[in-house]
């Protein structure tokens, strides 16, 4: 998937489904440094995907949780 089909997907999903997709990739992220803990299989640019993955998904979570803070507030 592109980065700006990633971005527009993620930015269409409410708070909920971005915490249950962070803790889908932090399961993932987990696995892969398992593997290669283990030498199985070339792992590391899909460490790397997943890394930034992670971190557009917690900072779109944060970015929603200040946006509904301002309305609330």
């Amino acid at each position: 998937m592109k980065i700006k089909e990633e971005r527009q997907q993620l930015q269409g999903m409410s708070i909920d489904e971005l915490r249950e997709q962070a803790d889908s990739l932090k399961e993932s992220l987990f696995r892969l440094k398992f593997k290669k803990t283990l030498g199985v299989g070339e792992s590391v640019g899909d460490l790397k995907r997943e890394k930034k993955t992670l971190a557009r998904v917690n900072t779109l979570i944060r970015k929603k949780e200040l946006e509904t803070e301002k309305t609330q507030g």
